[in-house]
């Protein structure tokens, strides 16, 4: 599994380095969601950098738009755009804006107005079941976006469509912009919740990339949904669990530890 380690390594550094220079925020809901992306660019997207509106692909969503750094690091390393292009995040004219923009190759839709992408995943996998595609729908979703009615009216219309094409990926740090969220609004018991709603529903450590891997690949019959128990800001120890880190923005030198942690970590990368 050390591929997923590099490449989640990889991930965090540039996202750390994305949020410095922009003065930007969501840094530790980006670090949290690395792994999962690590697995999931690597061995279970069907996707080609080089051809990323290929009809056939994979169709993977990230929800929680605020966290983009992440995902554009992502696509840099991958080879959708170059990696050069990371430097502009943030900055008047750039199209890798501070939520997620459908202009830049690789994402399919602009998100970050929560409550709303998760119902557009619902409806390409029911687009792909109705033309008979092969294709499937990953969407990445963040635990407090949950308090959105619309995503449980989607949650609904999933199972009773029968859309086994599709993937809702939670990333359940337990912490959202105003507090943890058992204090703003509970979401447990979750996975009693969703196996209710009618979901192939799978508790996994969002941080074990082994078990990521098998969860995402576990085959199904009914929609599936992976509660993946994270921590905000994995990888920073000053970060870790740390409600500040929704907003704030690194310093210079707080890159520079948190670089050198990541760097202990993963000397390979």
């Amino acid at each position: 599994m050390d591929k997923y380690q590099i490449f989640a390594t990889q991930i965090r550094t540039e996202a750390l380095k994305m949020v410095c220079r922009a003065k930007a925020s969501h840094i530790g809901g980006a670090l949290s969601m690395a792994d999962i992306l690590s697995v999931l660019y690597s061995d279970i997207l069907q996707i080609d950098p080089q051809n990323p509106d290929a009809c056939d692909r994979d169709r993977f969503i990230l929800s929680k738009g605020h966290a983009c750094t992440a995902l554009y690091a992502t696509l840099a390393l991958k080879g959708f755009f170059p990696m050069e292009e990371l430097s502009t995040y943030g900055q008047d004219n750039s199209r890798l804006m501070s939520h997620t923009n459908h202009k830049v190759p690789g994402v399919e839709l602009s998100t970050g107005s929560l409550g709303h992408a998760f119902p557009v995943s619902c409806g390409l996998a029911y687009a792909a079941r109705i033309k008979q595609e092969t294709w499937k729908t990953y969407c990445l979703l963040s635990d407090g976006e949950l308090d959105e009615g619309s995503n449980w009216e989607a949650f609904m219309f999933a199972a009773h469509h029968h859309l086994h094409n599709l993937t809702a990926i939670i990333d359940y740090n337990k912490i959202q912009a105003m507090g943890n969220t058992n204090e703003v609004i509970c979401l447990e018991p979750l996975e009693d919740k969703l196996n209710a709603f009618g979901w192939n529903v799978i508790s996994i450590d969002g941080h074990n990339y082994e078990i990521i891997e098998a969860a995402l690949l576990q085959p199904t019959t009914k929609p599936k949904a992976v509660i993946a128990h994270t921590i905000k800001g994995k990888g920073v120890d000053f970060m870790e669990n740390s409600l500040l880190w929704h907003y704030r923005n690194p310093t210079e030198e707080q890159l520079a530890e948190a670089l050198a942690q990541l760097q202990i970590q993963n000397p390979k990368s």
